[in-house]
């Protein structure tokens, strides 16, 4: 894991990178950085580790999925992060050449990544950097995908094993799409929060 090379990658192609060696001071950061706006969340361990839900709620409109209660209340807060100023996430995995990769299941997360908000946040420990783009698309199949699964209930047998993706056709498969962000779209600003921490699968 080279975190220079990473860094470097990442501001070549056009993402703004902050640095931090610990997630206490990131949190500050991003706690100061956000102020009266309307904020959507993605489904990320890290940002729950790092409580941003607590600090950023108490001075910004925050909808975020993870604090609903059944589906159909996940499904609504989902719909209503689609139309905020900013978007905050995490990644499964990155590349030291500069992509990172995404799986979803519903789509709410990954969608948001690519087109709407003004400004989109990645925060992301440094367990998640991989040499390459195959690599780190190994990692978020092999790794992220089945730890996931495991955390949300999935009746699938990268969850019930925990080991590695299976390709399975299971109803409960989380796995439906996989994106690739090699660079910001056009007319959204991307920033990477990064940790040098083990922050989330």
């Amino acid at each position: 894991m080279n975190i220079e090379k990473t860094i470097k990658s990442l501001e070549r192609n056009r993402f703004k990178v902050t640095y931090f060696e610990q997630a206490e001071d990131a949190a500050k950061y991003l706690d100061e950085a956000i102020d009266g706006k309307v904020v959507g969340f993605g489904d990320s361990i890290t940002m729950k580790s790092m409580k941003l839900y607590e600090r950023l709620s108490a001075h910004n409109e925050v909808h975020d999925p993870n604090q609903s209660t059944d589906n159909d209340e996940f499904l609504e807060i989902a719909m209503k992060c689609l139309d905020t100023e900013i978007y905050l996430t995490s990644v499964n995995a990155m590349s030291e050449t500069g992509e990172m990769v995404n799986i979803d299941g519903t789509g709410n997360r990954v969608s948001q990544t690519l087109y709407g908000p003004e400004k989109i946040y990645f925060i992301v420990g440094s367990n998640k950097i991989e040499p390459d783009l195959a690599r780190a698309m190994e990692r978020a199949k092999n790794v992220a995908a089945p730890k996931n699964a495991r955390r949300l209930g999935s009746a699938t047998p990268c969850a019930a094993k925990g080991d590695r993706c299976y390709d399975c056709s299971s109803p409960g498969r989380i796995c439906r799409s996989t994106v690739i962000i090699e660079r910001p779209s056009n007319g959204m600003e991307a920033e990477i929060v990064f940790v040098d921490e083990a922050l989330g699968y």
